[in-house]
């Protein structure tokens, strides 16, 4: 059984957080991440920063274009994601597909697997264009996250989810990343369609920013995927410091959410 598919059975909803690799620096990147992990986050996504992210809402997209500017490389984000999982959380990275393939795959999936990494969220990669990533994945043990839209149909659903290990990502509402006010209305149905297709365990992103939001999507969904608010709170912050002790107070605030006893 997979690391990542374990963090899913405690007998209860699983969170899971992401930070971009390389922001506000590399060292302190990797501080913010283990800091969520130490503070009850399940599963951390380590962010391959990207010129040109397509799903990305302005937050993200600011983080991402610090660390490039920052001078970030692939190597960087392997040194993060091997000292996150050293916290022994599982620790994916979320990427787009040409990094990767700029890299190549099975070397890829070799240096992540090396690092201690569990798999990749692809956001622009199907299955149907996955060969490459399908047969490295299974040389080197690594999941592999595909993402499910409201707008998907149930063929797809099937299809994509039939590709799916270790969970499967339920973007919640259309659009970019971003927080929301409040939980997409579509995500419980997505959930339901999704969990018709497959035994996997299904988390829910894009849109939850606090610990009563993250409690709403705990209560239909196996997982809950937060990443904006995370985000903005080392913007936000005066100094990597100080940002980094308000991902360790959010994570902590939404663990309780997500892993409210009383569900």
């Amino acid at each position: 059984m997979n690391t990542v598919y374990t963090a899913f059975g405690a007998g209860r909803p699983a969170l899971v957080g992401y930070l971009p690799a390389g922001f506000p620096s590399v060292k302190d990147a990797i501080e913010a991440a283990t800091t969520m992990a130490k503070s009850g986050a399940d599963v951390i996504e380590i962010g391959l920063p990207y010129s040109d992210p397509l799903m990305d809402g302005p937050v993200i997209a600011e983080a991402v274009h610090r660390a490039l500017t920052g001078g970030i490389r692939v190597k960087d984000v392997l040194e993060t994601v091997q000292a996150v999982a050293s916290t022994g959380t599982p620790t994916l990275v979320m990427t787009y597909w040409n990094p990767v393939d700029q890299y190549g795959v099975r070397a890829f999936a070799r240096d992540l697997a090396q690092a201690g990494g569990a798999g990749l969220i692809t956001p622009d990669l199907s299955p149907e264009e996955a060969a490459p990533w399908l047969e490295a994945s299974d040389e080197y043990h690594l999941d592999r996250i595909f993402l499910v839209a409201p707008s998907t149909t149930n063929d797809r659903i099937a299809a994509i989810t039939s590709h799916c290990r270790g969970f499967v990502y339920a973007v919640s509402l259309m659009g970019i990343t971003g927080t929301r006010t409040a939980v997409s209305s579509e995500a419980e149905g997505l959930v339901g369609r999704i969990k018709s297709h497959t035994g996997l365990p299904v988390a829910v992103g894009l849109g939850v920013s606090n610990g009563q939001q993250a409690a709403e999507v705990a209560a239909f969904a196996d997982g809950v995927i937060v990443g904006s608010a995370f985000v903005r709170r080392l913007l936000d912050a005066p100094d990597a410091q100080v940002g980094i002790a308000e991902v360790g107070k959010l994570t902590s605030e939404l663990a309780a959410g997500v892993h409210d006893d009383r569900r």
